[in-house]
């Protein structure tokens, strides 16, 4: 086996953590870059001078002095390196010797993250990830956006939290610049920790906290969310501690694809004992659901999707909600739309289009019963829209409560395929899973046709 460990000094954005501040003090070391450097000038090009390539190969060995290759060796590793990555005749002589090594080696080998792209190399961190640009002039400049993002609304409010909570702390896997964390970590860094690619960590630490009264926030993204589920499950959740969970990207992500997609956090939160799990409707009430997790007395988690809402000011109060209570949003005739989350504002141009009731569910655990309830009673069918995948989602939450109750109505439950969408925009992934205004009122229409004959024509609801 080998282990290929690519040190650039980078994962998004700077490393961080003892690994890498181990590795930097090994590549660092002045008297091994000062011997390196006064053998080029005597001995020549490595290429063309059979002393210099000697030489080289002596350094690599003689840098074991110097490089902590214990460490690796401890965990039954042969260690070799580090190398420069970039040398590639070197890395593929490497490649080939140790391919027939025997036991598991570690080759460390030295990049640069956007080497030969002199614009990536000056910003590595926001050439981490790029949409289209022209590669001869580098990025196109970018308009100021017309709306906040519901990144920047978590942002804000956790700088706002912070000035008025002591204890709160805020916790992120290596995504500081993608959950909005970067001013945070300006303004409060005794109380910001970035633990690294580890997701895992990131919740344990915070359940840590919590146990010493601390109120720990995790900004993370929903899919890197799963590799902690263990973490979430036995040491926050089983214990009621007080995390709250800032969950960014939650749903359909666009061109980041089938690995970053949220797709299914509902699913495996709402069956997690003790969790409050809400989806804001608009910019305001996500800042709303982030003090109400805040101050709840044990684990919760507001996630919210990438990109703009439907731009509600967010405001700058920390406001709260009632647990568990959703909004009536419109009140309509014989079907009810329970919109959870980011689906609200097409739900509520179907409600316009078709004149059905509208209800802000906001929670996704504890539903509310009671609105429900009340509503079988006045409606003959429900419609639940949400951007998570249908199995186990939020809308089996209500089908469970009816079953419950036994009351017996259709209820039609839209939300993402049970399969992994491909790259495309948020828009059109959405209009592919049918919860973009289009599809929901397809799928009412195709299930009771006979809402047709007094529906409102689209541009006039619109």
């Amino acid at each position: 086996m080998l282990v290929i460990l690519n040190d650039n000094n980078m994962s998004i954005s700077e490393a961080v953590g003892g690994l890498t501040k181990m590795l930097g003090r090994a590549t660092a070391s002045r008297t091994l870059n000062a011997l390196r450097e006064g053998g080029k000038k005597i001995l020549g090009d490595k290429r063309h001078s059979p002393p210099a390539r000697f030489v080289k190969r002596w350094e690599e060995q003689w840098k074991g002095m110097f490089v902590p290759s214990t460490a690796f060796e401890q965990m039954g590793f042969h260690y070799t390196g580090p190398i420069d990555g970039h040398d590639l005749p070197l890395l593929l002589t490497t490649l080939r010797r140790l391919k027939d090594a025997k036991g598991p080696q570690l080759l460390h080998i030295m990049t640069t993250k956007g080497k030969g792209y002199e614009p990536a190399e000056g910003d590595q961190i926001g050439y981490h990830a790029v949409g289209p640009f022209d590669p001869s002039k580098g990025l196109p400049t970018k308009n100021a956006p017309k709306k906040p993002t519901y990144t920047d609304v978590f942002g804000d409010w956790l700088c706002d939290a912070a000035a008025a909570e002591p204890l709160l702390m805020g916790i992120t896997p290596a995504m500081r610049e993608g959950s909005g964390l970067v001013r945070f970590s300006k303004e409060y860094p005794a109380r910001y920790f970035d633990v690294a690619i580890a997701e895992q960590h990131a919740v344990t630490l915070a359940a840590g906290m919590a146990t010493q009264g601390a109120k720990p926030v995790v900004a993370i993204y929903s899919t890197f969310l799963q590799r902690a589920y263990d973490q979430l499950v036995h040491d926050v959740a089983t214990q009621n501690l007080d995390v709250l969970f800032a969950i960014d990207r939650a749903g359909v992500v666009g061109p980041d694809g089938a690995t970053h997609a949220g797709n299914l956090d509902l699913s495996y939160l709402r069956c997690v004992p003790n969790m409050v799990v809400m989806a804001p409707g608009d910019e305001a009430e996500c800042r709303q659901m982030l003090t109400t997790g805040l101050r709840y007395n044990g684990p919760a988690a507001v996630r919210y999707p990438r990109g703009t809402g439907p731009g509600v000011a967010a405001g700058n109060d920390l406001s709260t909600l009632e647990i568990g209570k959703a909004q009536l949003r419109r009140s309509g005739s014989r079907i009810a739309l329970l919109a959870f989350g980011a689906t609200l504002p097409a739900a509520e141009q179907v409600g316009r289009e078709l004149d059905l009731s509208v209800v802000n569910m906001r929670f996704i655990k504890p539903l509310d019963q009671a609105m429900l309830l009340e509503l079988t009673r006045t409606h003959e069918g429900f419609v639940t829209i949400e951007d998570n995948v249908v199995a186990g989602g939020a809308g089996s939450g209500v089908s469970e409560l009816l079953n419950a109750e036994a009351v017996v109505m259709p209820v039609l439950h839209l939300g993402l395929p049970d399969s992994y969408q491909h790259h495309a925009s948020r828009e059109d992934l959405l209009s592919e899973a049918g919860i973009d205004a289009a599809g929901i009122r397809a799928a009412i229409l195709k299930r009771w046709p006979e809402l047709q004959d007094t529906a409102v024509p689209v541009s006039a609801a619109s």
